[in-house]
C-alpha cells in the first residue's frame, strides 16, 4: 500500500513563494505521474500540476500562468511544487495524488483524478492578501 505525504503548506502574504513536497512510501517501485491538485472551500476540485517521472515531461493548468514549478527528485521519491507570486485566489488545500503501475498515453490525461491511484491527505495554503 502506497502512502503519499504532503508537507510544506502554511499561511503567506500575496507575493510570496512557497514549495510543497510530497513523499512517497510503502512502494518499491516508482510512480509513473505524479500530480497536484487543490480544493478551495465552495469549488471544484482543480488540477495544478503533474510530472511523468520517466521524464516525459510536466503539464500545468492554464491558469498557473508560469507562476508555479514542479519537480521530482527520483533518488528521494519526492515530487516538490513551487509556487511563485501567490494570490488570495491560491488559498486552498493543495493534495499530491500519483499513479502507478502503468503510463499515461498523454500527459494531458493527468488532470483527471480517476487516472490516479493513491491520494495525499492534504495540505492547507492560505494566502492573506
Amino acid at each position: 500500500q502506497v502512502q503519499l505525504a504532503e508537507s510544506g503548506g502554511g499561511l503567506v502574504q500575496a507575493g510570496d513563494s512557497l514549495g510543497l513536497s510530497c513523499a512517497a512510501s510503502g512502494d518499491t517501485s516508482s510512480p509513473y505521474i505524479v500530480g497536484w491538485f487543490r480544493h478551495a472551500p465552495g469549488k471544484e476540485r482543480e488540477f495544478v500540476a503533474s510530472i511523468n517521472l520517466r521524464g516525459a515531461g510536466e503539464f500545468y493548468v492554464d491558469s498557473i500562468q508560469d507562476r508555479f514549478v514542479i519537480s521530482s527528485d527520483n533518488a528521494k521519491n519526492t515530487v516538490s511544487l513551487l509556487m511563485r507570486r501567490l494570490k488570495p485566489d491560491d488559498t486552498a488545500s493543495y493534495y499530491c495524488a500519483a499513479r502507478y503501475y502503468t503510463d499515461l498515453q498523454d500527459l494531458r490525461l493527468a488532470l483527471r483524478g480517476d487516472n490516479y491511484n493513491y491520494w495525499g491527505q492534504g495540505t492547507q495554503v492560505t494566502v492573506a492578501s
